[in-house]
Parts: C-alpha cells; sequence; structure tokens
C-alpha cells in the first residue's frame, strides 16, 4: 500500500492537532461522553462549521464513534428507541462536521432472545434514519447472541439490511482485536467479510490483550498482545480501507502504532 491513509483515536476537543502530533492523516473520536445517551457536542472551539473547513484544508479527514449504550438489536424499547435517535443526533452532527461516516456496534440480545428479531430490528433502524452520512457497522468482540461478532451472524445482519431502504448506504469498520477475540480467523476475515458484505470502510487496527475466541474486547498496542504481526499487517493491506489505532499510550503509544503499520503494510 504506497499511501496508508492512517490516524488514531482521539480526544475531541482538536483532532486536527491530535492527527498532526502523530503524523496522521486522519482522526477517529466521540461527540461527547461515549457511556451515556446524551446528545453530540462539539467541542471544537470554533463550532462545528469551522471544523469541518479547517479538516478540509488540512487534509485530515474526520470519523466519529458513536456511544457505546447504542443497541438498536435491543427487544427492550428503553434501549432500542433512544438508541436510535441518538443515532440519528450523531448522524446528523457528523454531517455538520464533514465526517466521513459514523461507526456503531452491531449490538446485541440476550442470550435466550430471538436473534431473528434483533436483525429486523437493524432493518427497521435504518429505514427510519436519514443517512446523511455512512452508517459504518463495527464488529464486535463477545456476547453469544451478538449481531455481528461471528461471520454467520454478519452474514444475517447484512442480509436485513439489505431490505431496508437505503442498506446500500451502510458500510463496514474492521476491528481486528474484535475478529480475534470473536473467534475470527484474521487470515481470511478480509476475504470472508467483503464475501457477505461487498465492502470494507474502515479498519480498526489494534493488537489484543486476550486469547482467540475469548470474547474480551481489550485493545492493545502492536506487537504486544497476542495478535501476530504479520496477520495484523496483512488485514489493513487487503482490506485496503483508511486505518484508525484505538491503541493506549497517547500520541506517543498511537504514534508508534501508525509508524509499526506504515513500515509492514
Amino acid at each position: 500500500m504506497a499511501s496508508l491513509h492512517i490516524g488514531g483515536h482521539v480526544d475531541s476537543s482538536d483532532p486536527l492537532a491530535e492527527a498532526r502530533a502523530r503524523g496522521a492523516s486522519l482522526s477517529q473520536f466521540f461527540l461527547g461522553d461515549p457511556q451515556s445517551y446524551k446528545g453530540p457536542v462539539i467541542a471544537y472551539a470554533a463550532g462545528a462549521a469551522a471544523l469541518k473547513a479547517d479538516a478540509e484544508a488540512a487534509g485530515i479527514d474526520l470519523y466519529v464513534h458513536s456511544p457505546y449504550p447504542i443497541n438498536v438489536a435491543s427487544l427492550n424499547n428503553r434501549i432500542r428507541i433512544p438508541g436510535r435517535k441518538l443515532l440519528q443526533q450523531h448522524l446528523t452532527a457528523a454531517a455538520e462536521i464533514g465526517a466521513k461516516g459514523v461507526v456503531v456496534h452491531g449490538g446485541h440480545l440476550g442470550v435466550d432472545e430471538d436473534a431473528a428479531k434483533g436483525f429486523d430490528n437493524w432493518r427497521k433502524c435504518i429505514d427510519g434514519l436519514d443517512m446523511a452520512v455512512p452508517l459504518l457497522i463495527e464488529n464486535t468482540a463477545g456476547g453469544d447472541n451478538a449481531m455481528a461478532r461471528r461471520l454467520e451472524a454478519i452474514a444475517r445482519l447484512w442480509d436485513a439490511i439489505g431490505a431496508a431502504s437505503g442498506g446500500d448506504t451502510v458500510g463496514f469498520c474492521l476491528d481486528t482485536c474484535h475478529a480475534h477475540a470473536g473467534g475470527n480467523e484474521l487470515g481470511d476475515v478480509v476475504k470472508q467479510v467483503l464475501a457477505i458484505t461487498g465492502r470494507i470502510d474502515l479498519v480498526h487496527a489494534n493488537d489484543s490483550r486476550d486469547t482467540f475466541d475469548s470474547g474480551a474486547d481489550r485493545h492493545t498496542n502492536v506487537g504486544s498482545g497476542l495478535i501476530a504481526g504479520d496477520d495484523l499487517a496483512a488485514v489493513v493491506r487487503d482490506a485496503g480501507a483508511p486505518v484508525v489505532c484505538e491503541t493506549p499510550g497517547g500520541v506517543d503509544g498511537q504514534t508508534a502504532d501508525i509508524e509499526w503499520l506504515r513500515a509492514h503494510v
């Protein structure tokens, strides 16, 4: 890959400065508290329009990660309906700052709940969204009844999304730590995902602190976890998509990961 389009998950107050500090060409960040149902907040001092203009001038792409409580597959109305509302708010805010997409986790159901209803809730969600920017569904690491952990679940999810109005605007975000911990072999995961979705729009390149199929979502820096470096580099290379390092250590840790990937992809 001649020029790897890569950056880190950063603080939202100045994602452009964060990208420059890492020698990066993109930044991913939360718009507000990632553990809250509160609406998005633009922390950039000059406001949304200025962030959009400044990012364009700097040649830095922006990605928004939605809050963790969002679970639009849920059978519980008090979880699903506020989650849909919050997701729409983030799509709208992301468009205001010129973001390239909004990343959202696939969600899960209770172990004894009917997965088919969860996949259909995804269809209904996509039907009702105003897709101001692309929505990128991310594979997840844990949960026995998760909508996007194992490849067979991702296939069912994509069938449901394909039946929705606007389903063709939904993309996929492949997280390497989640794939490893979720029980998907990295050696052929890109090929398998592309066969299901036809696209990979973003890669989260993270090493994993835990073992294969552990279900544990614990990111670590490249080379300090249990994912072979060759496998991690191959996923990034084969996916051919922009890359975010969601790894610890702030500027120093992520810069080291970014430089490693540039040298090995």
